[in-house]
């Protein structure tokens, strides 16, 4: 056996407290999701994503987003009237061979417009189309 007084006694260093917890700091609030350009973009997809952005709170709360809600909301019923007329023009005697001219005009031009509303809302920028715009404008802000 060793003989204990052989051994050195090694200072330690005293025993620290362990660091003070940090105060509890609240989290930013979460994000709804989606900017406003991209709900802006989306209101173009049909007519229900507009209806939502109009009815949902974080949505309905900016006045771009709403603008391009009712900007869909419109165009959506100048497709219906549009083709609604092309259809009665069709039966109409002498005027319905004129509506086969018609028709692709009609689809190709309403498909431009849509694109370049949709490209310009997800930029962030508001486009107006001239009847319809100033209408979503007055409902927006309304």
């Amino acid at each position: 056996m060793s003989d204990p007084s052989q051994y050195q006694p090694v200072d330690l260093p005293p025993p620290q407290n362990p660091p003070a917890q940090a105060p509890y700091v609240q989290a930013p609030p979460a994000q709804s999701g989606l900017s406003d350009s991209s709900a802006s973009g989306l209101a173009y997809f049909f007519v229900i994503p507009a209806v939502i952005f109009l009815i949902v709170p974080p949505y309905n709360q900016s006045a771009i987003v709403r603008f391009h809600s009712w900007q869909s909301i419109f165009l959506a019923i100048g497709w219906i009237v549009g083709n609604m007329a092309l259809r009665i023009l069709h039966h109409i005697p002498i005027l319905g061979w004129s509506t086969w001219l018609f028709w692709p005009l009609f689809y190709l031009g309403f498909l431009i417009l849509w694109i370049i509303v949709m490209i310009n809302a997800f930029n962030g920028k508001k486009f107006m189309i001239p009847v319809i715009g100033d209408l979503a404008e007055k409902q927006a802000n309304g």
